[in-house]
């Protein structure tokens, strides 16, 4: 590997480590706490963040946790005790605006993965999980804080923050990683 590789790599690292850093431990707990409480889990995100999303609700199902993605067919109502999962790094995506006032209306508990507390999005949530990361909506001029393109960083840190929450939520469902590995799909 050529030393520039190197560098960008060691700089990378270092940016996604210094964002999970930055996040308050105690609202993942909460966070987690919600999504073992749930009755029904229902997630969603725009682009790449959905990427993410949808890899976290595999293992909320690998966990034995209910839950649907937004747009699949087997996607059930929410209502009251259920949690909407939501992620928008930039916290102004209308797709996400709209489908909180859908679940909210019905009852169900909005939580919001974002980078901007105070966006649209944030504000409409009930529980904010703050990623202080650099996402589309300041990625340019001055704002601009990674060496990773657009979003890059907000997503990176979406896996990590998703696999450390698996971990934290193992213990809360007190779920096997021999449970967890009879739950994957033979399908593939």
């Amino acid at each position: 590997m050529s030393e520039q590789s190197e560098n960008l790599f060691k700089t990378a690292l270092g940016e996604l480590g210094g964002v999970l850093a930055r996040i308050d431990e105690a609202r993942i707990d909460a966070a987690c706490k919600m999504l073992a409480d749930a009755r029904q889990i229902v997630v969603y995100g725009c682009g790449r963040e959905a990427l993410q999303v949808k890899g976290f609700a595999m293992r909320l199902y690998h966990l034995g946790l209910p839950v649907s993605v937004v747009g699949d067919m087997s996607t059930p109502p929410l209502g009251s005790g259920d949690v909407f999962l939501a992620s928008s790094g930039p916290g102004e995506t209308s797709t996400v605006l709209a489908l909180m006032r859908v679940a909210h209306g019905a009852g169900a508990t909005n939580l919001l993965l974002t980078a901007q507390a105070e966006s649209s999005a944030a504000r409409q949530a009930d529980f904010t999980l703050l990623i202080p990361a650099q996402t589309m909506a300041d990625d340019q001029g001055s704002r601009k804080t990674s060496v990773l393109p657009m979003g890059s960083v907000f997503e990176g840190a979406l896996f990590l923050l998703f696999e450390v929450m698996v971990l934290k939520l193992r213990e809360l469902t007190t779920a096997s990683p021999e449970a967890m590995r009879a739950r994957h799909t033979n399908m593939e």
